[in-house]
């Protein structure tokens, strides 16, 4: 790339975060938090139903325990059966791996194409793989069952003159 194309694409980009940067500032004047005084028109205190931290708590003890908490049975299943199949999985690349290492220590070679040595770095690898699927598998696990308490006592109001569900959008100029 030239000095001129090189010149050219940073007057671009100058332009592109300055758009972007009015847009925001734009966006921030017509967003406003909710005013106090209409607050005071509802008596009513919502107090949720189902604890977020307790059901990270208790998925976090036993996986899909915050599911089952949350009233979302089916969803536990899921996560015991993602979970068994990960770990048969880890168990399976884990035994490949020992063969392989085992048959690479039998007969040492330094040819780097050995395939006793190909395979032990594959199943080593896949096996390391699988540790950290399981890991994000997990961590998913409990940010599913925070966002499910929280949306536990979330409805949709239907209305009935149109049987048709009512999300109300409220955005101020």
């Amino acid at each position: 790339m030239n000095l001129n194309g090189f010149l050219n694409y940073l007057r671009l980009l100058i332009n592109h975060i300055i758009k972007i940067f009015l847009f925001l500032i734009i966006i921030s004047f017509a967003v406003k938090p909710q005013d106090d005084k209409d607050s005071t028109k509802n008596d009513t205190v919502f107090v949720m139903q189902k604890s977020a931290w307790g059901s990270v708590l208790r998925s976090a003890v036993v996986p899909g325990w915050g599911q089952i908490y949350n009233e979302s049975y089916w969803k536990a299943p899921i996560v015991w059966g993602i979970g068994a199949w990960l770990i048969y999985n880890w168990i399976q690349n884990n035994k490949n791996y020992n063969t392989y290492k085992n048959l690479f220590l039998q007969t040492p070679s330094s040819d780097p194409n050995d395939p006793n040595l190909v395979y032990r770095n594959f199943y080593r690898d896949q096996r390391d793989l699988f540790v950290i699927y399981m890991g994000i598998t997990y961590l998913l696990q409990l940010v599913d069952a925070y966002v499910d308490a929280h949306l536990f006592d979330f409805t949709v109001q239907e209305n009935y003159q149109l049987r048709m569900p009512l999300i109300i959008f409220r955005m101020k100029f």
